[in-house]
């Protein structure tokens, strides 16, 4: 069984070579016209060297330990659906948080997939440096290749800081994303149901099938 994975990233600095995270914060502190020596100020490279490790942690985790860990051969042929995963990741391109929840459904062929795996499916992924239409077909298809269902659909509603904060700084805007795999693609009725069973409507431009 393959599973998808993003590439893998550029290894940690070598501690003996180059600067540490902690280290380029605390350089990074005075172009922002900040004392790093200053009360406030004096233990935030750590902290944010520990928040960003974090935040990225998604890029060592075991994708195919997580889903193999809860593969079940089951007969069942109607949808399964978890709704309304929370996720955070941070945005590719300014380094900015966005936010929102994951609707994940799937017609099982052979096998099911423990309901508590799919959420951290969703986390590896969201923790990494990532774009919203990447991160959504990213978990619909890590879900198709290990259970080899009928299809999968998965909707991804976020809202993003680098619009809410700068830019156009639009406060309630937000984007919708999915992926539409094997049946939910093509067959009307599947996709149907699974975007009523989520509380969504596919009409003219609204949502796009990524």
């Amino acid at each position: 069984m393959k599973l998808v994975t993003a590439k893998k990233p550029l290894k940690r600095a070598d501690q003996q070579s180059k600067p540490s995270l902690e280290e380029l914060v605390r350089e990074m502190l005075p172009y922002l016209c900040q004392d790093p020596a200053r009360e406030g100020l004096e233990r935030t490279p750590a902290r944010v060297s520990k928040a960003l490790e974090f935040l990225t942690s998604g890029y060592s985790a075991d994708i195919p330990k997580i889903v193999n860990q809860a593969l079940y051969t089951v007969k069942y042929d109607e949808m399964v659906i978890v709704k309304d995963i929370e996720f955070f990741s941070l945005c590719e391109h300014h380094l900015l948080p966005f936010f929102g929840k994951m609707h994940v459904a799937y017609l099982p062929k052979n096998k099911v997939l423990g309901l508590s795996k799919i959420p951290r499916i969703v986390d590896a992924f969201a923790r990494r440096l990532q774009i919203q239409e990447r991160l959504t077909q990213q978990v619909a298809q890590t879900v198709l290749e290990a259970i080899d269902p009928v299809g999968v659909g998965v909707i991804c509603e976020a809202r993003h800081f680098c619009m809410m904060m700068r830019g156009v700084e639009k406060q309630h805007s937000g984007a919708i994303t999915s992926a539409m795999l094997g049946a939910f693609r093509s067959n009307k009725e599947t996709r149907d149901e699974f975007l009523s069973l989520v509380n969504h409507r596919m009409n003219g431009g609204g949502l796009g099938v990524q």
